[in-house]
């Protein structure tokens, strides 16, 4: 397996982001924030996703920065247990909560939580 994040893994336009806010569901594990859906559109990829760091929680630009580069890079090495349960494509948006920084270890644990906790709505989802 790849550990790649190329062009058409990121998550872009506008429409597919609207969508995704207005219909999305939502998965929390402090401090990351999971916003899904189900992309019923032909795509080539099984994963389209997108980062977020608000900036009324960091103010810095610089610190943004910095927190979505690790998002991205704790999402690279982890997508594959992301792709392994998945049958249909998602599209997912990442949003970083805290008000202060955190370690990369942190947020890879984060993450694992996050990935836990994925699993077991989208199950339940497809159980109802």
């Amino acid at each position: 397996m790849r550990y790649t994040l190329g062009k058409d893994e990121k998550l872009k336009g506008r429409k597919l982001i609207e969508l995704l806010f207005s219909e999305g569901k939502r998965v929390k594990s402090f401090p990351i924030q999971l916003i899904y859906f189900k992309n019923n559109r032909e795509t080539e990829v099984a994963i389209k996703a997108g980062f977020s760091v608000p900036k009324r929680n960091i103010k810095l630009a610089v610190n943004r920065n910095r927190i979505k580069r690790m998002l991205r890079e704790v999402y690279r090495l982890n997508k594959f247990k992301f792709l392994d349960n998945l049958k249909d494509p998602y599209v997912f948006m990442f949003i970083y909560m805290a008000k202060e920084e955190i370690n990369y270890a942190d947020l890879e644990q984060a993450l694992h939580k996050l990935h836990e906790k994925f699993l077991t709505k989208i199950s339940d989802d497809e159980q109802v």
